[in-house]
């Protein structure tokens, strides 16, 4: 069945041209998002790219970004400038869970659906211990690294972070194409790390809340960044509607785009449907 087929047989319930908005991890940015963005918008459907700050194009100084709010404002800009009437499916991709459960928090009417890719899936964000167990890399296996910045002063906490070179293929992008890591190891950036491991949400918003947004998880089976057993662990502590596997690292996007467009657009057809019934 084509994807417009699909799209026709749930008519009066999710619109013909449903809109994606794709939303990257730490360092990246949305060039991550180049071959899942083709493959939609080939496909008809509508699809949105955001920067977070100090990410892909947007230039501000990561060392100069401290709270999560300030990180993820473009993304809550950008939600707030959509029409009342208007819902969207937000994609987010490891920290960039953490960007789409606060917008859930926010703008449940304009979620139609919040899909996790490898993603940090946690509802209050890093309140506890447990949370960060669960939801953030430890990469202390391989050893030293990151490249570390420390805007406040060496004595202060570091304000960002990045995988340094030489591990990057090797932890986020061992079973990608070579060209795919290399665009990544030239086009990657320091993320805000000081702004990510402060992340707090609060029960505050609409009516409802986070709870009224449908969620699905997409687990990567092979991954090095968030292992398997952390995100299944997420997933168990505040369980979404649908789980699907993909036997990839960390970077589906670049090492299964066909396999990963596919699973995005079987969620929206019967994950969105299911919620609307």
């Amino acid at each position: 069945m084509a994807v417009g087929e699909e799209g026709a047989d749930l008519r009066g319930i999710i619109p013909l041209k449903q809109h994606f908005v794709l939303i990257h991890g730490v360092g990246g940015g949305s060039w991550c998002w180049y071959k899942i963005r083709s493959l939609m918008e080939n496909s008809g459907y509508k699809v949105s790219c955001v920067d977070l700050k100090s990410s892909g194009i947007d230039r501000s100084d990561v060392d100069s970004v401290l709270s999560f709010d300030d990180y993820n404002k473009p993304l809550m800009d950008f939600m707030s400038a959509l029409p009342e009437n208007e819902q969207v499916i937000l994609v987010g991709h490891s920290a960039g869970g953490l960007s789409i459960t606060q917008a859930s928090h926010k703008f449940r009417k304009k979620i139609r659906l919040a899909v996790y890719v490898a993603a940090t899936m946690l509802k209050l964000g890093f309140w506890t211990d447990e949370d960060r167990k669960d939801g953030a890399p430890d990469l202390s296996e391989y050893g030293d690294v990151y490249e570390l910045g420390f805007g406040q002063g060496k004595d202060k906490p570091p304000t960002s972070v990045l995988v340094k070179k030489e591990f990057q293929r090797k932890i986020i992008y061992p079973l990608s194409p070579n060209e795919d890591s290399t665009l990544a190891a030239m086009l990657l950036r320091p993320g805000p790390i000081q702004a990510l491991t402060n992340t707090r949400f609060t029960e505050e918003g609409e009516e409802g809340g986070v709870e009224k947004v449908p969620r699905v998880y997409i687990k990567t089976m092979q991954d090095k960044v968030l292992k398997p057993e952390q995100q299944e662990a997420m997933i168990k502590r505040w369980p979404p509607s649908s789980v699907y596997e993909l036997d990839t690292d960390h970077s589906p996007f670049f090492s299964a785009p066909f396999v990963l467009f596919g699973l995005l657009v079987k969620a929206a057809a019967s994950d969105v449907a299911s919620a609307c019934t």
